[in-house]
């Protein structure tokens, strides 16, 4: 069989081993996207990659799904095919469906105040927030006063009492700012609130067990042994040292708000001290809805897919409702990232110089460069996961790779 076996739509064919400029890749591509191949192999053989995996489905039916590099460069532990991958903020669209599909049914108004089901978090003037400004980052919960540990963390209690307390800091609705860390905890207790069952399980029981998604929000102890080791990079990017005369203007902004520890962009990433470790098997563990999403790329492709169509049998969000949440809510500069941002009830929309835009796509990405997004207008699920991140320097693996599925399907049309 070639290395560049097809599958069918709703079947998997073996795993084949190809090797393209001396680089080992494993998996298959349908007849014509050989190219997302050549692309994937050559980000391997850059260097650029310790491991990674690139999966791709196109109205239903996957077409990619590649692996290849070390899960643990330490041992030499090769990234297999069931390699599983933490995702960091790429999380952050996973949760967003489990909200929206409680809408779906009915039992989550996204426009009734969060304090209907969560009765404390009317604390401190917030009595009016509606649910969709969780969605949309618009709440002004974007930190805590005071920073909390891992183990509030891994606890949940103490961080979500903690946000139903906390004043916001701005006036909620007037402006939006990235909920980098608390997004997860604010959705995740209305999730819980309204279903009975924490934003985990809810997960595992309604969105990835009936599609056989190696998809987990709270990993269970049985598949640790699978999950990649994360490698960042030495050094790493240090915003501190920077001259911002030097800077050029439109990035001054950005730039001085990283190097300000005080800024709100810093409180906003940095409100778990010490910082949090998602190579821990503790924290893999635990439920933390906007940061340790794990999976492997396949499950997180055909979860997109799930969400445009039909995969298997089983679409996880009607038309009418995914319409409603990637219509655009807000846009513009974004107060705590400080660049312009299109967002929409939970996903995130990309602006027109993203290389991944469409005026119909929708997803979410995470640090080091993980990302999964689908477009409706073609049919198009694309999931990239990889463990190495990378800080400081333009990172355009899945760039490239995206640019070689744009060929294979420009060639198909």
């Amino acid at each position: 069989m070639s290395p560049h076996a097809g599958t069918a739509v709703g079947t998997e064919a073996s795993p084949q081993v190809g090797t393209v400029a001396g680089t080992v890749v494993s998996g298959e591509t349908a007849p014509g996207f050989e190219v997302v191949r050549e692309a994937f192999a050559a980000n391997l053989a850059s260097g650029a990659e310790v491991g990674a995996a690139v999966s791709v489905y196109l109205r239903g039916r996957k077409v990619v799904d590649l692996w290849g590099g070390l899960a643990v460069p330490e041992t030499g532990r090769p990234w297999e095919r069931d390699t599983l991958q933490v995702v960091y903020s790429t999380t952050k669209a996973v949760t967003a469906a489990c909200a929206l599909l409680l809408a779906q049914r009915g039992e989550l108004d996204l426009d009734a105040p969060v304090a209907r089901y969560w009765p404390e978090f009317a604390a401190n003037g917030k009595e009016r927030v509606p649910v969709r400004w969780l969605l949309t980052h618009q709440a002004g919960l974007p930190t805590l006063d005071h920073p909390v540990t891992p183990a509030e963390v891994i606890a949940w209690n103490p961080v979500v009492d903690a946000l139903a307390a906390q004043r916001p800091f701005w006036e909620p609705g007037t402006e939006h700012g990235y909920h980098a860390h608390t997004y997860g905890w604010l959705v995740g207790e209305v999730v819980r609130r309204v279903s009975g069952r924490s934003l985990g399980t809810f997960l595992a029981e309604e969105i990835a067990r009936p599609l056989g998604l190696d998809l987990w929000i709270g990993l269970p102890e049985q598949e640790h042994h699978r999950v990649s080791r994360i490698v960042t990079d030495p050094g790493g990017f240090d915003p501190s040292a920077i001259d911002l005369a030097t800077v050029p203007e439109p990035m001054r902004d950005m730039m001085a708000a990283y190097a300000d520890p005080a800024s709100l962009t810093v409180r906003a990433m940095m409100v778990v001290q010490p910082l949090l470790d998602h190579n821990d098997p503790r924290e893999q563990a635990a439920e933390l809805p906007a940061t340790n999403g794990i999976c492997t790329a396949r499950a997180l492709a055909a979860f997109y897919a799930a969400l445009v169509g039909e995969v298997n049998g089983h679409r996880i969000l009607t038309r009418a409702t995914l319409a409603a949440a990637t219509a655009e809510q807000v846009a513009g500069l974004d107060r705590i990232l400080r660049v312009p941002v299109r967002i929409g009830t939970g996903f995130g929309l990309p602006t027109p110089d993203a290389y991944w835009y469409s005026p119909t796509a929708f997803g979410f990405g995470g640090l080091g460069g993980s990302l999964g997004f689908a477009d409706p207008s073609t049919g198009l699920a694309f999931g990239y996961v990889m463990n190495r991140i990378r800080d400081g320097v333009p990172d355009m693996r899945a760039a490239r790779l995206f640019q070689a599925v744009k060929e294979a399907m420009r060639a198909h049309a």
